[in-house]
């Protein structure tokens, strides 16, 4: 039987008729869509007049690529793909569980090690001024996002809850920290904890309007507060200073101890060359400390009664009712717990830039963190980190293709081209991995063993 449906899918009658009709209409599909952002570029001559140049080769490159990656799909990927699930469907059954590999079982400790460990070996391949772009670019922005997706996946992920503001209350701490250390002179350390207390509070301010509602109207509500809060941070300029934003933002502290040319800077203290290298070190130590406080806390809630109401409200809001759950503090807690970590990034962000604006939070972010939550798998920290290094380390890690210049042209820039690629990756991940990248997830609760649910009995989206 196997071998009957294995080679029915390898003889497809006109497999190859389709897949070439497939990739002429893809082919002409990226010629309408790149035809105008690619193929041609507009610019300002001496006189400021608008000038405008044709770039066919460019854009011939583009739908070629759609043409041959729509052709290989159907005429290899899906092919393949089908064979192998026929080939996996007439194995027999194990008779005995095989046991993880030992990459899977000590998967975390691994990784927490090769993060502790990254700072130093890249201080000692590429020296002490080569390492500020790969630990600031490349380790402590990917912390940011994993941080905050993190909080976010309590109110999405663990809640279902969908929220599109969250980046209101990234601002929210990241202005807290400026304002109050510019004002009051208060520490990085005790400003913290307020920032996320603060950003708790505002979840809790957006929590109550919205307890009745669901779905898309929910979505609707908090896109609003989002756009509401970087309003007032615009327009309240005798606090915030409007669109000039805050700058001169003090920086955190080792103990007491300041990262500056002082007498009792970090460098003169420890006998070291001074450098703002050990500055960017001790932030994303201090970032990758506050990820592993989000992921501790979350995997601590989850396990308590209120994370398994958080689970039950996601799934049958009726049914958690019914059952005597107060969906009232179920949903306030998801929101403030939420917002509080993402008031914690927002600190932590201030206290690295140095400088903060209402153009740092718009809705863009808060799109970005929930794709990274709904790429990673919602529920699953492991998938979500891993989707925040591939979205957030892909893109940075175009600035540094200078290559694809002699592939394209010397007017071929491509940070310009990261979002475009940044979406299409997101396309295909989501028709691989429609679950995410981890599209299963532990319960909770078990009866004799715990066992991962495979993404089949979920639903699609929930991991």
């Amino acid at each position: 039987m196997a071998n009957v449906d294995i080679s029915a899918v390898k003889a497809q009658p006109g497999l190859m008729a389709r897949a070439l009709k497939e990739a002429v209409f893809a082919g002409l599909l990226a010629l309408g869509l790149f035809v105008l952002f690619i193929g041609i570029k507009t610019d300002q001559d001496i006189n400021n007049a608008l000038v405008w140049y044709t770039r066919w080769g460019l854009l011939s490159i583009f739908v070629a690529i759609a043409a041959i990656g729509r052709f290989a799909v159907v005429a290899v990927l899906r092919p393949w793909s089908a064979a192998r699930k026929a080939r996996a469907a007439a194995k027999p059954a194990a008779t005995t569980d095989a046991r993880p590999s030992f990459f899977k079982t000590h998967f975390l400790k691994i990784a927490l090690v090769a993060l502790i460990l990254y700072p130093p070996v890249i201080l000692f391949l590429v020296g002490t001024q080569g390492s500020l772009k790969y630990v600031d670019n490349f380790g402590i922005q990917i912390l940011i996002y994993v941080m905050l997706a993190w909080g976010l996946n309590i109110v999405v992920g663990l809640a279902g809850l969908l929220d599109l503001g969250y980046v209101a209350f990234y601002a929210v701490g990241a202005y807290s920290y400026a304002l109050l250390s510019q004002h009051f002179g208060l520490s990085f350390w005790l400003l913290l904890p307020i920032s996320g207390i603060l950003a708790a509070f505002w979840g809790i301010m957006l929590g109550f309007p919205v307890l009745r509602l669901r779905g898309d109207y929910l979505a609707i509500v908090t896109l609003a507060f989002g756009e509401i809060i970087r309003l007032v941070l615009i327009n309240w300029t005798d606090v915030t200073q409007g669109t000039f934003g805050v700058s001169g933002i003090p920086k955190a502290t080792l103990f007491g101890i300041p990262f500056d040319a002082s007498a009792h800077g970090f460098a003169k203290t420890f006998g070291l060359p001074m450098s703002s290298a050990y500055y960017k070190i001790f932030l994303f130590y201090l970032a990758l400390g506050l990820c592993m406080l989000t992921a501790y806390v979350t995997i601590r809630l989850r396990r308590m009664p209120i994370g398994r109401a958080w689970e039950a409200l996601r799934e049958d809001e009726i049914a958690c009712r019914s059952l005597g759950i107060d969906t009232v503090k179920t949903k306030l807690t998801a929101f403030a717990i939420g917002a509080m970590f993402g008031g914690f990034a927002g600190s932590f962000f201030a206290a690295r830039q140095g400088f903060v604006s209402p153009e740092s939070f718009v809705f863009l972010e808060s799109a970005v963190i929930l794709a990274i939550v709904v790429l990673g798998g919602m529920g699953s920290l492991t998938g979500i980190a891993v989707a925040a290094i591939v979205m957030v380390g892909g893109t940075e890690l175009l600035r540094e293709m200078e290559f694809l210049k002699h592939v394209f042209g010397p007017d071929f820039t491509p940070e310009l081209y990261r979002m475009l690629l940044f979406g299409l990756a997101m396309i295909v991940v989501m028709l691989f991995k429609p679950r995410g990248f981890v599209g299963s997830r532990e319960p909770t609760a078990f009866l004799k063993e715990r066992k991962a649910v495979s993404g089949s009995f979920t639903k699609e989206g929930h991991g």
